[in-house]
């Protein structure tokens, strides 16, 4: 029950208007001392107006008027004069004196709290105004027993109404709170317990129904990562089972170009000029398309393999990169610029190095053709003291927005019709596996440039 939203609510709710009767009963208890005393007051003047209307009453029914307004004497001025209309002995002497006229209520409250916890039986002088204007003021002694013993007879009864109020008031807040606020909640619990049990199935998406804004915008917010989840996880069955289609197909892929391999060690020795030119880049890109099998069968067992880094010639990796591309770009007016100092030499993997500046390359071209415009890209380099820094930059139209959104996210980032994204998502983990950067330094409607930053130093712990 205490460890439950209701039941703590219900708790909270006695103590709070408990404390609220508690607030309301200090100054209600003085009022009521304030009535009680006005209306012996009021008693007293009665009485007092019996005896200026008949001068020559017996004590005996004077006892009596004192007796019914519960008081010892009674004194009125009138017209500037004091008299003492009726008296009788005062068992001890006056403790205190009251005024009632225009009196603080911080006043009233003290006296009321005082007297309430003052268990002697005082006398007490109280004054007042007269009823009506009959006289200036009217003055009484009595005792404060049967005062104290009214104010705690109404305290009780404060009391007693406070406590049913708040049994009341709690049990009509503990209902609605299970019936507007618990009982929502725990249909969301249920919610989520079914889709954590099979969370592929759309089917138990939560679907928001709540008149509650808070608690609508709670299922929102639910139904929204229910579905984000579901399809991420969709995703993540597609790319397992892509990963092991591909895996196949590399090896199978290995072992073809692994036989053109061959071939090509046969066309080397032909003595045709022109034969002998472009053999060698053959060979290169029929042993670069080997590595990149094997590669990618290393990727479906783990990642991609650490980088052998050595020294290499920069200008080397670009112009075989760049004499690739120009093959591919066909009747497109596409250009290519280098700006690479020969004699730079980078450290890094070579065959990943040229992966890394090959696809940005292709990506560029791609761009450039499905403009149909035309256009330039160009691969600069230069150095510093602390890394070897390599742009690649188009002249084309830009990235769109969602390439830029889910920019180096493998089957998200593709910025081409029919791109898969993962050319981005494997050169940059190249890059870091270098210990180095790619990022995108800019794009937009004259260009994209992309950039890569080769640490110089060793890595330190």
């Amino acid at each position: 029950m205490l460890n439950s939203l209701s039941g703590r609510f219900l708790i909270l709710t006695v103590i709070f208007v408990m404390l609220a009767e508690v607030l309301i009963f200090v100054p209600s208890i003085a009022r009521f001392r304030e009535d009680y005393l006005l209306s012996r007051l009021e008693r007293a003047q009665i009485a007092s107006l019996a005896l200026l209307a008949d001068d020559m009453i017996s004590m005996d029914l004077e006892e009596e008027l004192l007796r019914n307004a519960e008081v010892f004497n009674v004194v009125l001025r009138r017209d500037e004069a004091r008299q003492l209309i009726l008296s009788s002995p005062l068992p001890q002497p006056i403790h205190a004196t009251f005024d009632l006229r225009e009196a603080p209520a911080f006043d009233l409250i003290r006296d009321a709290m005082m007297r309430l916890f003052d268990t002697e039986d005082r006398v007490i002088r109280v004054i007042g105004d007269p009823v009506r204007e009959a006289g200036l003021l009217i003055e009484v002694t009595m005792q404060t027993a049967p005062l104290r013993m009214a104010m705690i007879d109404y305290g009780l009864r404060i009391l007693v109404l406070s406590a049913v109020i708040s049994a009341f008031t709690a049990v009509l807040l503990f209902l609605a709170v299970r019936m507007f606020l618990v009982k929502p909640i725990k249909g969301v619990v249920r919610h989520m317990q079914s889709y954590a049990a099979n969370p592929e199935d759309a089917r138990r998406i939560i679907t928001p129904t709540s008149s509650l804004r808070e608690l609508r915008e709670a299922e929102e917010a639910l139904a929204t990562m229910q579905t984000q989840l579901t399809g991420a996880l969709k995703q993540k069955e597609r790319l397992a089972q892509l990963g092991g289609a591909v895996a196949k197909i590399s090896h199978d892929l290995r072992n073809i170009l692994t036989s053109a391999q061959l071939f090509t060690d046969r066309i080397e020795m032909s003595e045709d000029p022109g034969v002998k030119r472009l053999a060698p880049k053959l060979v290169n890109s029929i042993t670069r398309a080997v590595h990149l099998c094997e590669s990618t069968l290393a990727f479906g067992k783990a990642e991609e393999p650490a980088p052998r880094l050595s020294r290499i010639f920069l200008a080397d990796i670009v112009s075989d990169v760049i004499d690739s591309e120009r093959l591919s770009v066909g009747e497109h007016d596409i250009s290519f610029a280098e700006d690479v100092p020969g004699a730079m030499q980078v450290r890094a993997d070579p065959e990943q190095l040229y992966r890394v500046i090959f696809n940005l390359v292709r990506n560029a071209r791609q761009a450039l053709a499905q403009r149909g415009a035309g256009g330039e890209i160009s691969v600069h380099a230069e150095e510093d003291d602390a890394c070897w820094l390599i742009r690649v930059t188009d002249t084309g139209p830009g990235l769109p927005a969602k390439a830029q959104e889910h920019l180096f996210k493998p089957f998200q980032g593709g910025a081409s019709k029919g791109g898969t994204g993962l050319g981005l998502a494997i050169a940059q983990e190249l890059i870091r596996g270098h210990g180095g950067d790619l990022r995108l330094d800019y794009t937009g409607p004259e260009g994209t440039s992309f950039e890569i930053a080769l640490p110089k130093g060793e890595a330190t712990q």
